[in-house]
């Protein structure tokens, strides 16, 4: 599909045009155009060969020769040009958090500055202060989102580095040269974020498989290549090792370049008070192989029970392995529904019959379908009397439904006060309500959490949605007191979210398990506003199962018929 591609374009043609002080209605223009093309429900494609871009809202003339001339060149000489007259690093400082084309093309104009450096220099030697209009808040917020910029090009979310791995794994196993196959490393204990990708392979053709591994479209750099072990970067600066291992070592392997390191201590300790020595090609006793092929022969060997790899941090895990003590995590096949996904009421790509359609695939049983309030003018939030057309067709659909519901449900802003954005007797008639900051994020600790406890407090707020904020690479979480809020949320039998949208991955893992510790129950959702989103269930369980969660620490789990029960507010 080139509705991504397309619409990067010419969102990025709009920001030029901002920066270079071009008419607002241009520019609106190509921010509208981009809009309506990735909220495409099909491919670019087909309105390309069909002769119908002008079906697509905001596509005239102009547009459609630019998407043609992509389409057949893989190019747009117009945006080529239009980068060219810009310096080099000047587009980089829209990735900056809190820094707009506006404000890119007045440190341009006023200051000159052409680049991230020149932007941190300037601010170093105080040169931004007193600038129209900018106060040291706004200089300050511009220095920190630098430097989330940067642990942003460090690391990779959990979900870009299972889609670079993919990329990796796929050709791999398919050149014929593979017995066996794995990833190792931070990704698979499911970090939220990953610096780089180990993969680990057993075959008896190293070199075809090493060949292979460095031929890889993906592949921008050969950093190394050798017959058993080939480092290499991607065009995304990725870098990506992969080994090739002996099977009767395979095991051990997989314990060691899994990780985490404080994990190998402890288990090499462990291996020294037993006599034995432990390293990636086995388990010896003295000089004689004892075991390695697989994991499960080594944990057994240590008289553990199998420890998955989410839990290999050594926060306990392997005290309690020691007694068959660990807990049975939670698994993705124990998730019976999504609670909280966007329709086109609000700010989704998909109706509510879509998203049932693609929820009954998934084997769910139901789905809440949590459209914006009315507040969230920026995501097309619904007002009352727009409620009441989405009760009518929710209801309508469930009709013709069997074996599975939708449940009418809203995700309801929380204001600077911790006041929501519906009142009580329009709340009282969801099945599922999920409050969630939405503004305000610079507020105090105490403030942000008097906000949250304030609806815990509501008679009708069943879940927190989002409880930190975080986006990664945009927004740090923001602060609150975690023990107050676990407090009443068990008090108030009010759940908290695990929000499995891939930027956000909020909670994280020590989060989920402070609110297991203070019986609090969770909720693991996909925040998704299309259905390809769905999939991302899979990080949300994954961070579940680091925080040590169970299948019954989480509701969504549960049956339907549970629901009231759950759900009855104390």
């Amino acid at each position: 599909m080139i509705n991504n591609e397309i619409g990067t374009i010419f969102r990025e043609v709009a920001d030029i045009l901002e920066i270079k002080g071009a008419n607002p209605f241009r520019i609106r223009a190509y921010q509208r155009a981009a809009q309506n093309i990735e909220g495409l429900s099909g491919d670019l494609e087909a309105y390309i060969k069909e002769d119908r871009l002008s079906d697509i809202p905001g596509i005239g003339k102009d547009l459609s020769e630019k998407i043609k001339e992509f389409y057949h060149t893989g190019k747009i000489k117009f945006y080529q040009d239009l980068k060219k007259s810009l310096p080099r690093g000047l587009l980089e400082l829209l990735n900056i958090p809190s820094v707009g084309p506006k404000t890119t093309g007045l440190l341009y104009k006023k200051l000159k500055i052409k680049s991230i450096a020149g932007l941190q220099k300037a601010i170093r030697t105080h040169k931004l202060e007193g600038i129209f209009g900018i106060k040291e808040k706004t200089i300050e917020n511009i220095a920190k989102g630098i430097e989330l910029l940067k642990k942003g090009r460090e690391r990779m979310t959990l979900a870009e580095a299972m889609a670079v791995a993919d990329k990796f794994v796929g050709p791999l196993e398919k050149s014929g040269a593979v017995k066996k196959i794995a990833v190792a490393g931070s990704l698979r204990r499911a970090k939220d974020t990953v610096r780089d990708i180990d993969i680990l392979v057993v075959s008896d053709k190293p070199v075809e498989v090493m060949r292979t591994f460095v031929g890889i479209p993906l592949v921008k750099e050969i950093q190394a290549q050798g017959h058993t072990k080939s480092s290499v970067r991607t065009k995304d600066g990725i870098q990506v090792d992969c080994r090739v291992v002996e099977e009767k070592s395979f095991g051990a392997a997989l314990v060691y370049f899994t990780g985490s390191k404080s994990f190998n201590i402890k288990l090499r300790q462990l291996a020294i008070k037993k006599g034995l020595k432990v390293n990636e090609y086995g388990i010896f006793r003295k000089d004689k192989f004892v075991a390695g092929r697989s994991e499960e022969e080594i944990f057994k060997l240590f008289g553990m029970s199998y420890i998955e790899p989410e839990l290999r941090e050594d926060t306990g895990e392997m005290e309690l392995a020691l007694k068959s003590a660990l807990p049975h995590l939670v698994s993705l096949e124990d998730i019976k529904g999504d609670l909280h996904v966007h329709s086109r009421w609000s700010d989704g790509e998909n109706s509510i019959e879509e998203i049932a359609r693609a929820c009954r695939q998934k084997g769910y049983s139901y789905v809440a379908v949590t459209d914006h309030s009315q507040g969230l003018k920026v995501a097309n939030g619904l007002s009352l009397s727009e409620l009441k057309k989405k009760k009518l067709e929710t209801e309508k659909i469930n009709r013709n439904l069997k074996g599975f519901r939708v449940l009418y449900a809203t995700e309801v802003d929380i204001d600077s006060e911790g006041n929501l954005d519906y009142p009580d007797y329009a709340l009282k008639e969801f099945d599922l309500v999920i409050a969630s900051i939405h503004s305000g994020f610079k507020q105090s600790r105490q403030q942000l959490t008097k906000r949250i406890i304030k609806a815990c407090r509501n008679n009708y707020v069943h879940i927190i949605g989002h409880p930190t904020g975080r986006l990664w690479g945009t927004r740090e979480a923001y602060e609150i007191d975690f023990d107050e809020i676990f407090k009443v949320g068990r008090d108030t039998n009010t759940h908290f979210e695990i929000n499995a949208f891939p930027e956000r991955l909020d909670f994280n893992d020590s989060n989920c398990r402070r609110a297991k510790e203070a019986g609090v129950k969770l909720a693991v959702t996909t925040d998704a506003h299309a259905v390809e989103v769905l999939d991302a269930m899979t990080l949300g369980v994954a961070m579940a199962r680091r925080g040590w969660l169970e299948k019954q620490d989480i509701i969504n789990t549960r049956p339907l018929q549970d629901f009231p029960g759950l759900l009855k507010k104390k």
